[in-house]
C-alpha cells in the first residue's frame, strides 16, 4: 500500500461517508480476563461516541510507511487450509456476526498480545464502494464497480485517570476528581485485506505499531501468521554497518556526508510519489561503489547484506536510513548537529597530526542561549587578544 491509498481509507471515517457496518469490542484486564464485550451496528451509536471511535480508527492508519505502518504478505503455508489468512477471511465474510469466530479471535489476541495492563480490543467490519477515477484523477462517487470489504483491528490501552482536583458545577465546589478508566489511542492494530492498487488484496495486510522500534513480532507471528520486517532502527543500524564495513578505510567524513546527501536528493526527487522510496541490495551496492568502495570490498557484499538485514530479499526504506533532519558528528565527549543542507560548512583539517572538525563562527553565536563574542572584529580581519 502507498500513502495515497492509506489516506483514502482514513478519509472514510466520517459520519457522512462511513463504511463501518459493525463494531465489536472486548475489554481485557491485566490478568488476561475478558471483563466485557460489545457488538453493535455502528450507525446505532450516538454521534459523539462515533467520533471518538473515528479518532481511534484513523490513528490505526497513521504514521510513516516503513516505520509505523508495515506491509506484510502471508507466507504460502498461511494461505493454505487452516492458515491465518483463511481464518481472517472467515471473520471478514461473517461480517462479525458469528459469535464463535469473534470469541476465538479475542482468545487469539489475548494469548499472543503481551501487555501487562488493561486493554480494549476493537474490531470493525467495513464495506467501501470504491469510486472510479476519471482521467483527471478526480473520484466519481456515482460510479463504482468494486466493493472493498475489510476488517480493522485496534488494540488500545485502558488506563486509570490521574488523581487531582476538579470543579463540581452542581455543588459549586472544588474537590477531589473521580478517577475512571479511559481508553487511550491504539498501540497496535492491523487492516485486512490490504488495499493495494485501490482494490482488495487478500494476500497481504497492513500492520500498525505506535512505537516503530517495538513491533511485537510474536503477536504478528502468532495471530496473523506473518513475519515482521526489520524495525526502522534495525534498518538504520544494518545500513550503517554495511557502509562502515564495506568502505573500511575509505569511510571518511566526506564520504558519509556525500552518501547521505545522495539519499536526501533521492527523497527530494520522489517527494510527490505516493509509494515509499526503497533501496534493494543492488541499490545499496551501487551507492557504495559510487562512494569509493574498492572492487575487492564489494566482492562479498551480497553475503554481507544478507547477514546484516537478516533476509536476502530485504529492502530498506530510504526514510529509515537517511538523516533528513540533521547530520550528527559524535565523539566520546562532543556531539555536533548540523542541518543536512549546511553540512559543507563543516570542514576537516589535520593539525599537528590530529584530525579536527572546523566550524565557521560568525558574529551570531550563542552558548546555552546567551549571545557571546567570537573574538573577531567587525571587519573579520583582526583577532582580538
Amino acid at each position: 500500500m502507498n500513502k495515497k491509498e492509506v489516506a483514502e481509507l482514513k478519509r472514510l471515517f466520517h459520519p457522512d461517508r462511513t463504511p463501518v457496518t459493525r463494531i465489536c469490542g472486548c475489554y481485557v484486564d491485566s490478568e488476561k480476563t475478558k471483563r466485557a464485550t460489545m457488538k453493535e451496528a455502528f450507525l446505532s451509536l450516538p454521534e459523539e461516541e462515533m467520533f471518538k471511535y473515528f479518532d481511534i480508527f484513523k490513528k490505526t492508519l497513521s504514521g510513516t510507511l516503513g516505520k509505523n505502518l508495515l506491509d506484510m504478505e502471508f507466507p504460502l503455508e498461511q494461505e493454505a487450509g487452516g492458515g491465518a489468512q483463511e481464518y481472517l477471511l472467515k471473520l471478514k465474510n461473517s461480517q462479525l456476526k458469528d459469535d464463535a469466530l469473534l470469541d476465538a479471535f479475542y482468545d487469539k489476541v489475548i494469548e499472543s498480545f503481551l501487555y501487562p495492563e488493561n486493554y480494549y480490543i476493537i474490531l470493525i467490519h467495513c464495506a467501501y464502494d470504491i469510486p472510479k477515477k476519471g482521467s483527471d484523477n478526480i473520484e466519481m462517487f456515482d460510479a463504482s464497480d468494486d466493493v472493498y470489504e475489510f476488517l480493522l483491528c485496534s488494540i488500545c490501552p485502558v488506563q486509570l485517570s490521574k488523581p487531582g482536583l476538579c470543579y463540581h458545577e452542581d455543588t459549586n465546589t472544588i474537590s477531589e476528581r473521580i478517577r475512571d478508566w479511559f481508553v487511550e489511542p491504539p498501540v497496535t492494530g492491523f487492516l485486512f485485506p490490504a488495499f493495494t492498487d485501490r482494490n482488495m488484496d487478500i494476500h497481504g495486510l497492513l500492520y500498525y505499531s505506535k512505537n516503530p522500534d517495538e513491533l511485537n513480532a510474536d503477536f504478528a507471528r502468532q495471530l496473523l501468521g506473518c513475519e515482521l520486517p526489520l524495525t526502522a532502527g534495525s534498518q538504520k543500524n544494518a545500513f550503517n554497518a554495511l557502509v562502515a564495513e564495506t568502505l573500511s578505510e575509505a569511510c571518511t567524513y566526506e564520504t558519509v556526508k556525500n552518501i547521505h546527501a545522495s539519499l536526501n536528493e533521492l527523497l527530494e526527487e520522489h517527494k510527490d510519489d505516493p509509494d515509499p522510496v526503497l533501496l534493494d541490495r543492488g541499490d545499496v551496492k551501487r551507492l557504495l561503489a559510487g562512494s569509493g568502495a574498492a572492487d575487492e570490498a564489494l566482492e562479498h557484499f551480497d553475503e554481507e547484506f544478507e547477514q546484516a538485514s537478516g533476509c536476502a530479499q530485504t529492502e530498506l526504506y530510504v526514510t529509515n536510513v537517511a538523516s533528513t533532519r540533521k547530520l550528527e558528528i559524535k565523539t566520546p565527549n562532543i556531539v555536533i548537529s548540523v542541518k543536512p543542507e549546511c553540512a559543507d560548512l563543516v570542514e576537516t583539517r589535520v593539525i599537528d597530526g590530529r584530525l579536527f572538525f572546523v566550524i565557521p563562527a560568525d558574529d551570531e553565536v550563542e552558548v546555552n542561549g546567551i549571545p557571546v563574542k567570537t573574538g573577531v572584529s567587525t571587519d573579520n580581519t583582526d583577532l582580538q587578544e
